[in-house]
């Protein structure tokens, strides 16, 4: 990919609107990530605008950041503070794309992403279809399951079926699956909501907990394996990092492993066998694809050791973006700094969005 270039008509700095915040349980995670984004921009460039979204919903735009943070300063406004940031968007040439740093439900589920298609605003990432099927791990499973990708076998169920007929489902469980199993939130990130079942006993318990978090749960069997990343970067031409190891002492990556767990380990590149390494990358770019991705995602893995099995987990639409954060790692071991990989991942976005308003030019010409 070539240097970041403005597109032309542009002011000589970009005008950047940085979205975090938001109505769901990743809030804090998105907030880290926003003053780590904040800290390492390149304000000879962009000009900054933060747009914070509080837990209740309500949108802020704060005034424009024209330096790194510093240690103490805050990312959250309050409402007499500063003007609606909806209001503010909307307003013409406001801004000249919308970076979303939002993790989770109402934000990385693709409901940001439809209002900014609606407004025409480049944005980083990957647009409303994708970062729905992203989150939803139960349909982004079925989806892959269809088109023969390798995964873990799992099954899934609604609250109104579990509400229905909580032994029913609780059969369907033991009888596809087994125990151990994981049961999790379909569209929750950060290993909110999850818990590892080992017996029956404890496994209602696990499926109240993964309500709490979504309307709907999905059960997986629980492998012996080691959890392997890769970091996915393009458009219609991808390409991807070198391939990274999360090793962790908990009994499974939950929240305050990748938090908070000074023992967590980040091996990058992963000691693997160029072969897996390989199917690894290729799996993941195809993975990519069939969501129809672009801009950025991370794809998760299971390896399995005994037999160099290789089984897809997870495809993160909006991964942890911290510098420290296992995606930008992975770029940074492919030697993409960190700066780098945000003009990149900018130049993306500005050139999905020129695609997409000249086939919309294109399409209202035929008719």
């Amino acid at each position: 990919m070539s240097a970041f270039q403005a597109p032309k008509g542009l002011h000589t700095k970009v005008r950047v609107a940085l979205l975090y915040g938001g109505m769901s349980s990743e809030h804090e995670v998105s907030l880290s990530t926003a003053r780590a984004v904040l800290h390492e921009w390149d304000f000879d460039r962009y000009e900054v605008y933060p747009i914070y979204i509080d837990p209740t919903g309500y949108w802020v735009c704060g005034p424009q950041i024209c330096q790194p943070l510093g240690a103490h300063s805050t990312l959250r406004f309050d409402r007499a503070m500063a003007q609606n940031g909806i209001a503010w968007l909307m307003e013409q040439g406001a801004c000249d794309l919308v970076f979303p740093l939002l993790h989770g439900a109402n934000g990385e589920d693709g409901t940001v992403q439809g209002l900014l298609e609606l407004l025409r605003i480049p944005y980083v990432g990957c647009g409303v279809l994708t970062s729905a099927v992203g989150l939803d791990k139960a349909v982004m499973k079925q989806l892959c399951q269809a088109h023969g990708l390798p995964q873990c076998r799992f099954v899934y169920f609604t609250r109104t079926e579990w509400e229905r007929d909580g032994e029913a489902c609780i059969c369907r469980v033991e009888n596809a699956i087994g125990y151990p199993c994981f049961v999790k939130p379909a569209q929750a990130g950060s290993s909110v909501g999850i818990s590892k079942v080992c017996e029956g006993t404890h496994l209602h318990a696990a499926i109240i907990e993964a309500f709490r978090h979504d309307e709907k749960v999905l059960i997986e069997e629980a492998l012996v394996c080691r959890e392997i990343e890769v970091g996915v970067l393009g458009n219609e031409h991808v390409r991807t990092s070198v391939v990274g190891e999360i090793v962790c002492t908990h009994e499974f990556y939950d929240y305050d492993a990748k938090y908070a767990s000074s023992a967590t380990q980040m091996i990058i590149p992963a000691k693997l066998p160029e072969t897996v390494v390989e199917d690894i990358q290729r799996l993941a770019v195809q993975a990519f694809a069939l969501i129809g991705g672009t801009g950025l995602s991370r794809v998760d893995f299971f390896y399995r050791e005994e037999d160099q099995a290789v089984f897809l987990n997870e495809i993160n639409t909006m991964p942890g973006f911290t510098p420290l954060s296992m995606y930008p790692q992975l770029w940074l071991h492919t030697h993409m700094t960190y700066r780098t990989l945000l003009d990149t991942l900018i130049t993306l976005a500005f050139e999905r969005h020129e695609t997409r308003q000249k086939r919309m030019v294109q399409s209202q010409d035929v008719s």
